[in-house]
């Protein structure tokens, strides 16, 4: 294995023709005298930035029956991602410094993608007592996102104290709006179908109560607010609105709110239960707009993992949650490039230098600038590939088995080696 590559034949993202040089990790203007290189045919590839997630279940520590870091690296290596924010709700919950340090070393341990600590805001996510903020961010984890995510921060005095806090050190709250009065037993979107299915509804309001109440709280406390999945249409238009008076939130949207609907709960198939639920047409129209408008900034996979038991049961038994890992660039081709109405520069803008932005991680969505880590992804654009439920992940709990995309991960590079090649895995040492 060496860190000295050269891509030829492949393309930019406006379709350019490029041959990328990358020497001791970085990328560089071209081949040096003496230096002996890996040369890599990518004839029929385009070149994108390193895709950054901003939302994913890697379960480690605790439960890794579902996933662990390292297999969660390699189904995100296998996405093309080259590096992933890590959710709190582990056991014991990341409210610490040594937990949040604990999946860091984790993630450098498998090598395969940056892993990237998000702390609880919350002790034990119970929305009781702000957890050690200030200790997390100054940790070697040095973490800079924040959510209580799979639980809702509903006491707005604290939500107000937690914005306040992380002004300090230029962090985020990355908010799962949900009122929990408004949601208690739901179990799908609310509306005619949950009536005819007899499941008890999520109001689209439960979601945009708290976008609007936490935009309020942003305003007042000059802090940052990034919304998770957002899932409706009414929590677009609230964004939108935040944006035109200032207020410095971003927000990020899955790939199954870009794809699926509540229609298929018909099915009362498990796996396409999730939270936030699946929701209309109209609402999937919303989002999408969204996205393309500037609105939403990012496409986050929130991978939740979950073993076949939660899963193989009735649906109001049934764990909520996706796997999405692998899926996610195909998706993002579909509804932003395939169908016509933007293009490969606004999809690496919402799947790697948005993220990265919001992340503050500097080494990544850089791209092809000279000097800096090389953290890239090679596609086969016109690739015809079918998703089957087991995939690099630990856990099936795939909603988009059975389907055929277009559209494919086949090289995946992190700081300058190979992660993903020819479409399988490549194993590396801890840096």
């Amino acid at each position: 294995m060496t860190s000295n590559l050269i891509f030829t034949g492949t393309k930019d993202l406006e379709g350019n023709a490029v041959e990328v040089v990358i020497e001791n990790g970085f990328i560089s203007r071209g081949a040096s005298a003496g230096i002996d290189h890996d040369r890599v045919d990518c004839s029929g590839l385009r070149v994108l930035p390193g895709f950054v997630d901003l939302h994913t279940h890697l379960r480690e520590p605790g439960f890794e029956q579902s996933e662990t870091v390292a297999s969660g690296s390699r189904a995100a290596a296998a996405g093309g991602f080259t590096a992933v924010h890590a959710m709190a709700n582990t056991f014991p919950v990341a409210d610490t410094a040594g937990v949040v340090e604990q999946v860091a070393r984790l993630g450098q341990e498998a090598s395969l993608v940056f892993v990237q600590p998000i702390g609880a805001v919350t002790v034990g996510l119970r929305g009781e007592q702000l957890a050690e903020l200030g200790a997390m961010a100054n940790s070697k984890a040095a973490v800079r996102i924040f959510s209580d995510d799979g639980y809702c921060v509903h006491d707005p005095a604290l939500m107000r104290r937690a914005l306040e806090y992380v002004k300090a050190f230029g962090g985020v709250i990355a908010q799962h709006a949900q009122d929990p009065r408004l949601t208690a037993n739901a179990q799908m979107n609310e509306g005619s179908l949950s009536t005819k299915l007899g499941l008890a509804g999520w109001p689209a309001v439960a979601e945009e109560a708290i976008i609007a109440r936490d935009l309020m709280l942003t305003e007042l406390t000059q802090s940052r607010l990034h919304i998770c999945h957002v899932s409706t249409a009414g929590s677009v238009e609230l964004i939108r609105q935040a944006k035109l008076r200032g207020i410095q939130v971003t927000a990020e949207v899955t790939p199954h709110h870009l794809l699926l609907t509540e229609a298929l709960a018909e099915s009362y198939d498990p796996v396409f239960k999730v939270n936030p639920p699946l929701r209309t047409q109209i609402d999937v129209e919303a989002v999408r707009q969204g996205l393309i408008d500037g609105t939403i900034d990012a496409i986050a996979t929130d991978h939740a993992p979950h073993p076949k038991e939660s899963k193989d049961s009735d649906w109001a038994s049934a764990a909520f949650g996706m796997v999405g890992l692998e899926s996610a660039y195909s998706v993002a081709q579909q509804v932003l490039v395939d169908s016509g109405v933007s293009t490969f520069s606004r999809l690496a803008q919402v799947l790697s230098f948005g993220p990265a932005r919001i992340g503050g991680l500097v080494d990544q969505g850089q791209y092809l600038n000279l000097g800096s880590k090389a953290n890239l992804a090679f596609v086969d654009e016109a690739m015809e590939w079918n998703q089957t439920a087991k995939t690099q992940s630990m856990s099936e709990n795939n909603p988009y088995q059975g389907l055929k995309f277009k559209g494919a991960v086949v090289h995946t590079v992190y700081n300058g080696e190979f992660s993903y090649r020819n479409r399988k895995i490549v194993e590396r040492a801890a840096n």
